[in-house]
Formats: structure tokens, sequence, C-alpha cells
């Protein structure tokens, strides 16, 4: 394996579970490694808490639990958890890593979509979602359901991890200059500060009616993380439409759904994600950050036209969002090397040439 700096790709994460460096109590699944990325798995268990909490630099996170958990739930036929409630899960996958191996994780897109607040927490940890380079130890996921009860079970996937090596982020000037030969966002005149690219908002609609997005409905009934195509979309989601008006209110602590104004690239020798934006710019914020994996968007892995979708949140007070409003930020790394595989080539990916769509969860009227 080369040690340049970069992002792991597929084969490279697959030759550190052969190696012993990742660690499962099963075997992975065959489709769980992603080009840039690999999903973590719930264990049997979960542990409910009596509130989040950080490690920090003396104690592990099992120390910790045993002074705050209220109860244990078993998951292995599957299990309620409700919103508002903080769970700890230990996971399956461990880590014995390289010393010139990090890792960070993030929410998959299907699990932000459910505002399902997940963090990843690793021993001594003072940062959530990171993990230090070397670190050998157990993984576990902080799960917090916001908006929809939600079943999950031993196997269920609610997080992903990326591993890298040195410091992989390209700078402003690389950034234009790669958006100038391989167009990261469909834009003339890109806006590029902060160390990331901007993506702005899309309020004029689509289809007949002008559907912009939608707003999750309180006390619904559950949804199964691991089933797709189960739920009825009205069951769960107020839809919204445009009016023609190129605005919307958010109102304080509802859950939205919306799109960027561009369709985003991600060329196959790179990888992005999302930033929550600068709440400096308004009461608001993108709620989740998400990674963006290798061929997301490229053309020749059937994405030409791939937008963003955006977890939106408005904290406070009420905010009015306006078409073209800039709402979140790209930031792009390299990857050590050309993924085997490319998101939406062949590996069932759920949101390659999306517009406007909402979890793979849900089937619409």
């Amino acid at each position: 394996m080369t040690m340049k700096p970069g992002i792991l790709s597929d084969r490279a994460i697959g030759a550190l579970f052969g190696g012993g460096q990742l660690k499962s109590e099963v075997m992975l699944d065959k489709d769980q490694i992603q080009p840039a990325s690999l999903d973590l798995r719930l264990g049997g268990k979960a542990m409910r808490v009596r509130a989040s909490f950080m490690p920090g630099r003396n104690s592990t996170v099992a120390e910790k639990l045993e002074k705050l958990t209220l109860h244990e739930i078993d998951l292995e036929q599957g299990a309620v958890l409700e919103t508002g409630c903080v769970y700890i899960v230990p996971l399956m996958e461990s880590l014995d890593l390289p010393a010139e191996i990090s890792a960070s994780a993030n929410p998959k897109s299907s699990t932000g979509r459910l505002d399902i607040f997940t963090r990843v927490m690793v021993d001594y940890a003072q940062e959530f979602d990171k993990v230090p380079a070397g670190y050998k130890g157990q993984l576990y996921l902080e799960i917090s359901p916001r908006t929809f009860p939600i079943i999950v079970r031993r196997g269920s996937r609610l997080s992903q991890i990326r591993f890298r090596t040195g410091h992989a982020l390209l700078n402003e000037a690389e950034l234009l200059d790669l958006h100038k030969a391989e167009t990261l966002v469909a834009s003339d005149m890109p806006n590029v500060s902060g160390g990331g690219i901007a993506l702005s908002i899309d309020l004029t609609g689509s289809g007949p009616d002008g559907l912009i997005g939608y707003r999750g409905k309180h006390h619904t009934s559950v949804i199964d993380v691991d089933l797709k195509g189960a739920h009825d979309v009205l069951d769960f989601w107020e839809p919204l439409y445009s009016r023609g008006r190129g605005d919307l209110i958010l109102d304080p602590d509802e859950f939205y759904i919306l799109v960027s104004n561009e369709a985003v690239h991600v060329p196959p020798l790179y990888a992005a994600e999302m930033t929550p934006y600068d709440p400096l710019v308004g009461e608001f914020r993108v709620h989740y950050a998400g990674f963006f994996d290798p061929g997301f968007g490229h053309a020749p892995a059937g994405g030409s036209g791939s937008r963003a979708v955006l977890e939106v949140r408005s904290h406070e007070v009420p905010f009015i969002l306006e078409h073209g409003q800039v709402i979140g930020r790209l930031v792009y790394e390299h990857m050590q090397e050309r993924p085997e595989g490319l998101y939406g080539t062949g590996l069932g990916s759920n949101y390659q040439a999306q517009g406007l769509k909402l979890s793979k969860h849900f089937r619409l009227p």
C-alpha cells in the first residue's frame, strides 16, 4: 500500500481488513466497502444513556458507560430507538491502525435524510467522528433520532468511516484549477472560499407543482432503517411548493429536506465532503456533514446532473432562505489511487443522478 497523502480507496480498505488493521466480529458484507469509505455496522446491544458525553483524554467509552447507562437494549431481533433519547452502540468493527493512518466518520446519506443524529466515538477521544492515527480499540456510535422513531438491529448501517494518510485537502487555488478542468459544480463563477466550493439552494421547484422540498412531520410511526421503499412519503413528510416566490421561511427546529441549485461532480481521483455552513451567515445550518464518494455526479458513472440533497434546520429564530443563497460548502481531498469501483457504477448506489430525493426508505404515492 502506498503511503502518499490521500484518502484510502476500496482496495486499500480491503487490505486493512486482510492485514488485521481493520477487524470485525464477523466477515464484512460484500457491499460494505465503498469507493472511499467503509460502512459501519451496529453490534448486538445498545445502551440508553442519560446524556451525550465525550470520553476525554483520561477515560474509555466503557468506563463512561458504567456511570451513565440507564438500561441496555438487545438489538439481535431489532428494537425501537425513540426520538429525543441518546443511545450508545458498540460497533462490529474495531481498529488497529498503523501510525500513519487516521480516520474520520460521518452519517450515511440515508441516515442524515432521516434526521438521525449519529457520531462515532473512540476511547480517550476529545472530538467526535475523529479517529487519531495509530488508534487501537473499539468503535462506538452515538445515536439520537431527532424527528422519527426508528427500528434498528444488529448489522444495521448508520455511519461510515474514511481512512487517510497525511494532509490530502485541496487548497483554494487547487480547487479552482480542478474546477476549470473537471467542473466540480455547475456554475460559471464558482464561489471558492473558506477552503471549499459553495453550493446554493434551489427554491424554484421541480415538476408541474414546483416541489422545492419536504418538512418532517411529528408523532409519526416508526421507520425501519433496513427496509427500502417500505414507507409512504405522506405519512412522514409534508411536501413544500414554491408558489413562484423563490423563498422559504424555516421554522425554528423543524427539519427540512431541500436540494442544491448546482449539480455536483466528484472526479474519480478525488473524494469530497460537505461541511456544515458557517452560522455567522444566518441562524440555520446544513444539519449533517456528508461524504461524497469518487464518481458521484461523474457522467461515465451515470451521474450527470447529480445534485446535493441538503438536510436543513433553523435554530432559535425563523429564518428566510432565498433562491440562490449559499447554504453549504464542499471540500475536496486527493485519493491515494483511483478506486476499483466508482459511486454509481454497479454498486447499487441509491443517490446517483439524483435531484430532490428523500431517503431510500420511502415510496412515492
